[in-house]
C-alpha cells in the first residue's frame, strides 16, 4: 500500500491505495505533507486538488474500498448522487430497495472510507438538516457550499 498526504482547505487528506485502486481517503487536522507522490496515487491526488480548486465535479480513478456487501451497495448508491445535489437517508434507503434499512444505510454511510470521492457528505436528514458526518459537520457544510455555491442574483 502506498500513502500520500496532501493539504486541502479542510485539513490534511490521507490517500491510501495500490495498483488495484484507492482504498482510503480520510482527513485529519494536521500532519506532514508528502514531498513525493507515488505513481499509483498521482491521479487521485491530481483529481482531489482539481476538486478543491473548483475544476472537477466527479472522479475517474479506480476505487477499491473494503467493506461488507451491504456497505458496498450503499457506497455505490452514494456515487449516484449528483454533484451539487443532496439526498436524505430515507430517500437513499428507498432507492436501495428497503425503507426499513434506514439505520443500516446511515451506519454504512458513516463507515465510508473514501472521503469526498464517495459523497457521503451529500446525505442529509429528511428535514434538510446536516446530520452526522464523520469529518465534522463544519466540513460537511463546507463541502455542500463548495459544490453548490450561492450566487448573488442581479437586481437589474
Amino acid at each position: 500500500m502506498e500513502i500520500a498526504y496532501i493539504k486541502t482547505p479542510l485539513g490534511i487528506a490521507t490517500i491510501t491505495g495500490d495498483e488495484n485502486g484507492i482504498s482510503v481517503i480520510s482527513v485529519t487536522e494536521e500532519g506532514q505533507i508528502s514531498t513525493t507522490i507515488s505513481a499509483v496515487l498521482q491521479e487521485a491526488v491530481t483529481q482531489l486538488n482539481d476538486y478543491f480548486e473548483g475544476k472537477r465535479t466527479d472522479f475517474g480513478f479506480a476505487l477499491n474500498p473494503k467493506g461488507t456487501e451491504f456497505q458496498q451497495k450503499v457506497w455505490k448508491g452514494l456515487l449516484e448522487i449528483p454533484f451539487g445535489k443532496t439526498m436524505s437517508y430515507m430517500d437513499l434507503s428507498k432507492k436501495l430497495g428497503d425503507v426499513k434499512a434506514i439505520r443500516a444505510v446511515a451506519s454504512a454511510n458513516g463507515k465510508n472510507p473514501l472521503w469526498i470521492v464517495v459523497p457521503c457528505h451529500r446525505v442529509i436528514g429528511t428535514d434538510g438538516s446536516l446530520t452526522g458526518y464523520a469529518g465534522g459537520l463544519w466540513r460537511k457544510k463546507w463541502l455542500l457550499e463548495h459544490e453548490n455555491p450561492t450566487t448573488q442574483q442581479s437586481l437589474f
